[in-house]
């Protein structure tokens, strides 16, 4: 059965597939490929090294061939297509949650179409469609907001009733369903003879291919890849790409400078059964289960079903080859569960003869998506690995980004969720990962309600704060491994309800953070917000004004003590990075970035500030602790503490000063909120964070003061229309189109990063409007909430997505922050957005499936009324901007 099962997989078929290939192979190997493997010796040198053979290396190799790059060479440890892509099920779906995956994938999709015809290799490519089955309501909201971004990216998608899933598939018990998604587009492939046919193309292109060839490790010298190291000798290389899928965690710490790519392998398990009596037709759709956490689709007229069960086997890759891994036990005790869970959903298959069951091991990362980009330490170290078991569904889109990536600098989308830099050090601990993806591949079929947390590898980072936060109620988030704060419980609360309180309507803590709301605009707030990443730049001369002058669009060289709002633009004019500049003195200065930027934002600096031993770059993060003072009443708490006058006058917004407060001195504080409400940040030194802490809260008792959490910020910032980075800002979106050109100088006397680009924008116009749309017709209680990512109708049309929302408490309405573009109806060119087009639109939300009327704003309200008034009275076109 063993070896009827692996010709089956084409295990054999692989060097056939393609007398082409057979011929490139032998030639390439001399006659006999077993007697004499290695007769053709390496080259000396080439301009990329990629190793790994499977999906995401010849994925890679052939883009870059198609993008002009010939003098590639791709190592193979074992056979190509030979590690996971020989085993996984081949099923390529589009239905993801996150947006550029579903990009990946329907690119992918596309690609492998055609890849037979362009290479001559049969890749077994089937449009089948599939089904993704729902057995609760809340499953099926969750389907119905897949659907709704399929829909607006062109993929024909539709839900269905239980009734028409039965049609698509006679075999399914639909008795517990209360409906489905059918996606008629999604297919099925060979997967090892599709990375056979990119590996055939990239070879014609140029791309020289060796197998049974390994490496040991990586060579960096002054930051640079140099070259790479292999049982057959050394290759020199400007760029190395590490595909190397289960093996790229070692892979990335073999050399003397460790790349960190947080990914392990677990065992994943399917079955495959012997033809049905009647053998299933090759055009029935693949059924994905999520609450039965399996998926089934047809295997040469039986199936082939596998799954995601709750108690993963994490698998220890350390010193063992392709061929081993390839051998691993199949473990029927284990897989029970999930054959119980395809009995229960095809009743029929009951009398059927089992094949066999394959355990096939699967890279997981720490949340669930793929890992791509440079390396923030080596410049010329890219990745591709840690699939999630979808390599195949994103191997051809994510080959193609890195390509461009590595061709042009940039991709040609925005890649942030998936990069490599948004994760740190921390998070290849090897104990971080066995516990956290033992969590994540559970999670691969549980229901993902917004805000949900991971409970593996928490209270990693945290404030001095944690204890004496936790004790009064905090619940926790983490961002980037530090733990904040979402809200806190007010005692009596019933805690476990909250904890519990899951859902795509309104959230349990819906009171609790309106309090808090309360609180920062009628008297003062607390919020930790110790994670923000904060570096100190510095010179003996002029050079750190000179070189943050360059990187940065606001003008920086300002009297000593203000701080300034700036953007870290690229080349095309797109945020890197969003930041407050605080000059400490005429030659340091303090620079606040989200919490996620710590690892990017460094690389960034690193790359582009010049190599001069007079100016230094600190990261100060872990110094000190921020404590952000919200309300009219912060400036009495402050002044009180410190003995001196904190009014406007006497210390303007936008100003930075050190202090003492209470006992300690050396306290950096900063008339700035994040929230566009009053109040003030107080960067501790550590050692004080305790004392200072208490101060303030024992000084602000008489002024109401309370802790609060992120939760409130949001609320807060998103009615003041400010936008966040890595939510609402990325590496694609310009001051321009999101209203800020008051934070770019053009006109600063020097060139800066980004500058052409801006100009050109600034004369021709933008092509996408960051927008703020105000929920009309929505009701809080009984609707389904906006998250985020909900498409946008202007007069019935496409036009984008939101990018953020909240409850704003003070407006009694939800408030959708998001970019609108104006697509031409007849060519889908982009035209200009101009004020007019946003200002005479009537605009519709799109949240899973029923749209809403929206109001569009290009500038916040600017005096919000306080006193509460009832909804229906409530005229929001009558609020004029000030």
């Amino acid at each position: 059965a063993a070896g009827m099962f692996l010709r089956l997989l084409s295990d054999v078929q692989w060097r056939a597939a393609s007398p082409r290939w057979r011929r490139m192979s032998s030639s390439r190997r001399g006659s006999s490929t077993t007697a004499e493997p290695h007769p053709v010796s390496l080259p000396a040198q080439a301009q990329v090294v990629i190793c790994g053979g499977g999906i995401t290396g010849t994925s890679v190799a052939y883009h870059l061939a198609k993008m002009g790059w010939k003098d590639i060479v791709l190592l193979e440890q074992g056979r190509l297509a030979a590690g996971t892509t020989r085993f996984c099920a081949g099923i390529v779906s589009t239905a993801r949650p996150v947006s550029i995956e579903r990009k990946m994938a329907h690119y992918s999709n596309k690609l492998y179409q055609q890849l037979e015809q362009e290479t001559g290799v049969p890749t077994g490519y089937t449009k089948t469609g599939s089904l993704s089955l729902a057995q609760t309501q809340d499953r099926l909201i969750s389907l119905k907001r897949i659907a709704s971004s399929l829909s607006v990216m062109g993929i024909a998608c539709e839900i269905i009733t239980p009734k028409q899933a039965l049609q698509l598939h006679p075999l399914i018990n639909i008795h517990d369903l209360v409906g489905a998604m059918y996606v008629p587009e999604d297919a099925l492939v060979t997967s090892a003879n599709v990375s056979l046919a990119l590996a055939t193309a990239a070879s014609r292109n140029g791309v020289q291919i060796h197998e049974r060839t390994s490496v040991s490790h990586v060579t960096v010298q002054k930051g640079r890849v140099t070259g790479v190291e292999t049982d057959r000798g050394r290759i020199q290389c400007q760029y190395f790409v590490n595909c190397a899928g289960q093996w790229a965690y070692e892979l990335g710490h073999s050399g003397e400078e460790p790349v960190h790519i947080p990914l392990h392998a677990c065992e994943h398990f399917y079955l495959l059964t012997h033809p049905l009596e009647e053998p299933l037709s090759s055009s029935l759709p693949t059924v994905v289960d999520p609450d039965g956490r399996i998926y089934i689709r047809n295997w040469q007229g039986g199936i082939l079903s596998g799954g995601f069960e709750k108690n993963p086997k994490p698998l220890f890759t350390e010193g063992r080859n392709q061929l081993e891994i390839q051998n691993l036990q199949e473990d029927w005790d284990h897989f029970g569960p999930l054959l119980s869970a395809l009995l229960r959903r095809m009743p029929g298959l009951e009398a059927l003869q089992i094949l066999q069951l394959v355990n096939c091991p699967e890279s997981f990362t720490p949340d669930m998506r793929c890992i791509m980009g440079e390396s923030p330490t080596a410049r010329g170290y890219f990745v591709l690995a840690g699939m999630n078991s979808a390599g195949i569904s994103y191997g051809g889109g994510a080959g193609k980004y890195l390509a461009e990536w590595m061709v042009n600098g940039y991709p040609s989308d925005n890649v942030w969720p998936l990069d490599l830099k948004r994760f740190g050090t921390l998070q290849s601990s090897r104990t971080f990962l066995r516990h956290r993806v033992m969590e994540v591949m559970p999670l691969m079929c549980d229901l993902k309600v917004p805000r949900w947390d991971f409970q593996t590898g928490r209270q990693l980072r945290t404030s001095p704060l944690y204890d004496r936060l936790d004790a009064q109620g905090a619940r926790w988030m983490e961002k980037h491994g530090f733990e904040r704060v979402k809200y806190f419980v007010p005692p009596g609360k019933d805690l476990l309800d909250l904890d519990h309180s899951k859902t795509f309507y309104k959230p349990d803590w819906f009171d609790i953070v309106g309090a808090e709301v309360k609180c920062c605009k009628e008297a003062v707030c607390v919020i930790d917000m110790s994670s923000f990443t904060k570096f100190e730049i510095s010179s003996t001369g002029n050079q750190a004004l000179e070189s943050l002058q360059y990187l940065f669009s606001n003008d920086l060289d300002v009297p000593v003590g203000h701080v300034v709002h700036t953007g870290m633009l690229n080349e095309k004019g797109g945020y890197e990075n969003d930041c407050s500049i605080a000059r400490l003195s005429k030659r340091s200065f303090f620079m606040i970035s989200p919490t996620d930027q710590q690892v990017h934002c460094w690389a960034w600096l690193k790359n582009r500030l010049p190599d001069d031993s007079n100016l230094t770059l600190e990261d100060v993060t872990w110094k000190y602790t921020a404590l952000n003072l919200i309300g009219p009443r912060a400036v009495d708490v402050l002044s009180e503490l410190s003995y001196a006058p904190m009014t406007a006058e006497h210390f303007p917004s936008l100003f930075c000063k050190e202090m003492s407060v209470g006992y300690a001195n050396g306290i950096r504080v900063m008339s700035i909120t994040h929230t566009g409400e009053p109040g003030f940040v107080l960067y501790i030194p550590i050692e004080y964070a305790l004392h200072v802490y208490n101060e303030v809260m024992n000084m602000g008792q008489k002024y109401g003061i309370r802790n609060a959490g992120y939760y409130a910020l949001r609320s807060l910032r998103i009615e003041k229309f400010f936008a966040f980075w890595g939510q609402d800002l990325d590496a694609f979106t310009t001051p321009m189109e999101c209203g800020r050109e008051f934070q770019v100088k053009l006109e600063k006397g020097m060139e800066f990063v980004g500058q052409e680009a801006l100009l050109e924008q600034k004369q021709n116009g933008v092509y996408k409007r960051f927008t703020m749309f105000i929920l009309e017709d929505h009701d809080t209680d009984m609707d389904l909430w906006p998250w985020w990512g909900e498409p946008i109708f202007r007069n019935g049309r496409y036009v984008g997505k939101t990018t953020s929302s909240a409850y704003s408490y003070t407006l009694e309405r939800h408030v959708c922050l998001g970019f609108v573009h104006n697509f031409d109806e007849k060519t889908g060119e982009e035209l200009v957005v101009t004020t007019d087009f946003i200002n005479q639109g009537e605009y519709e939300i799109d949240i899973a499936g029923q749209r809403f009327q929206a109001k569009a704003k290009l500038y916040p309200f600017s005096s919000l009324f306080t006193q509460r008034r009832r909804k229906d009275e409530v005229e929001l076109s009558g609020y004029q901007r000030e």
